[in-house]
């Protein structure tokens, strides 16, 4: 299945020390290209968040965000920081000799700078609860690729059989189209009431014929709509390869242009190149 490259996800997720949000959106892009948006408790996680957006997106210009909202209630988990209280007992052991009825309660110590701390989140919980986050985000997100991928290549299909049509047509076209040119040649040289050699003329006639021939067109133009289906089916990144088969697409369109000895046929070229650039705008947002 194909996938846009223009895409939109947002997701939530609770954690000890509030909501952790992400958005993800996406336009068009030649490469892949990705802007982070963190906030400072999240800066260090910026190596493996893009490690995990590019092993599942080829193309397009990205723009990740996330954000840790505080816990609406305020109530923050606390902890001690055991270091700092043991300077304290250390201290209080060294003092007590000269301070005899020193004495402090639980509250003054708990007070003191240092000893109590917003023990926020482990940066190994908080790095796994970020990758969970994202991995729901990119799985969202690449979810809603495919679907606008699906209508994508339904337009894109719907080109390729009226195209398939202009060949059938042109093919069936063709025995009609080689006997007016030549009735039409042979119509010019009575007219003129020129004497020619009926084996020169002949000779002549096929030449005009060969140079003429859109045979070899017709049959390109089969072979590369084959190949964009075969393309769309790859389950992978083909908006590079489908661009590029469009050229060939625009060239056999171009030569049947040029070998117009018909007015039918240069419609038809002219049908196909109308086709075709609709093809490109809709490759131009696939991945």
């Amino acid at each position: 299945m194909i996938r846009s490259m223009t895409a939109f996800a947002a997701v939530e997720r609770a954690t000890a020390a509030g909501t952790l949000a992400g958005e993800l959106r996406a336009v068009n892009h030649r490469y892949l290209e990705l802007s982070l948006r963190l906030p400072d408790e999240l800066r260090l996680l910026e190596p493996m968040l893009r490690e995990k957006v590019a092993a599942r997106v080829s193309r397009g210009k990205l723009d990740l965000g996330l954000r840790l909202r505080s816990r609406s209630d305020g109530m923050r988990p606390l902890a001690v920081d055991e270091a700092r209280l043991a300077q304290l007992a250390g201290l209080h052991e060294a003092l007590a000799a000269r301070f005899p009825g020193l004495r402090s309660g639980f509250t003054e110590l708990l007070a003191f700078p240092g000893v109590l701390v917003d023990a926020g989140l482990d940066p190994e919980v908080l790095r796994a609860e970020a990758a969970a986050l994202v991995d729901a985000l990119l799985a969202d997100f690449l979810a809603h690729r495919e679907r606008e991928g699906a209508a994508l290549a339904a337009a894109i299909e719907e080109r390729l059989r009226a195209i398939e049509a202009i060949v059938a047509r042109l093919r069936a076209l063709l025995p009609e189209l080689r006997a007016a040119l030549r009735q039409r040649i042979e119509t010019r040289f009575a007219e003129l009431k020129l004497e020619v050699d009926p084996v020169r003329l002949e000779q002549e006639l096929v030449l005009l014929l060969q140079r003429a021939d859109i045979d070899e067109e017709l049959d390109r133009l089969a072979t590369h709509v084959a190949e964009a289906r075969h393309a769309m089916q790859r389950g992978e990144a083909v908006g590079r390869r489908l661009d590029f088969l469009l050229q060939e697409f625009n060239r056999e369109a171009n030569t049947l242009g040029s070998k117009a000895v018909d007015a039918r046929l240069t419609q038809a070229a002219v049908e196909l190149k109308v086709l075709i650039e609709q093809v490109r705008e809709q490759v131009q947002n696939i991945e």
